[in-house]
């Protein structure tokens, strides 16, 4: 198979994981390219499966779909992405990456103690947060590192 060869949706989601919804879905947002046989059956580049393993790395470390579709459209057009290409988008990605290893360490180690929801739960909450101060700010674990407080419509 050359690299020029394609790909049908079928063979996409048996190579990259992906189901086939995710696939038409990932096309409507802009994110995945096809063209179209004279029967209207979608049609992939091989190089397609660099960049759904690309968005499955992104949205793993929480990237939104809108900055994986900015990420995704700074990659050249007419060939398929090369490492630096990848490496150039992805660095963009360290700081969060690092922030998350902060936020989880800083979890691990608090977790027997405190789970940082302001729910009075435990009695050690009461220490940290007497009278449920914590809810006046909000819904949600505020106590938790901004990074593990996202919640899941902001795409885990």
């Amino acid at each position: 198979m050359e690299t020029t060869d394609l790909l049908t949706i079928g063979e996409v989601a048996h190579r990259s994981g992906f189901p086939q919804s995710a696939l038409r879905y990932y096309e409507r947002e802009g994110l995945l390219h096809t063209t179209r046989t004279s029967g209207g059956q979608r049609r992939y580049e091989r190089s397609v499966l660099r960049r759904l393993a690309f968005i499955r790395a992104a949205r793993t470390i929480g990237v939104g779909l809108d900055e994986v579709r900015d990420a995704l459209d700074e990659l050249p057009e007419g060939r398929p992405p090369s490492k630096a290409d990848w490496s150039r988008v992805s660095k963009k990605w360290r700081g969060r990456l690092d922030e998350q290893i902060q936020a989880l360490v800083a979890l691990r180690d608090g977790l027997d103690s405190c789970i940082g929801c302001g729910c009075l739960s435990l009695k050690r909450c009461r220490l940290y947060n007497p009278e449920d101060r914590v809810s006046e700010l909000g819904p949600g674990a505020r106590l938790l590192p901004p990074m593990l407080r996202r919640t899941p419509a902001e795409g885990v």
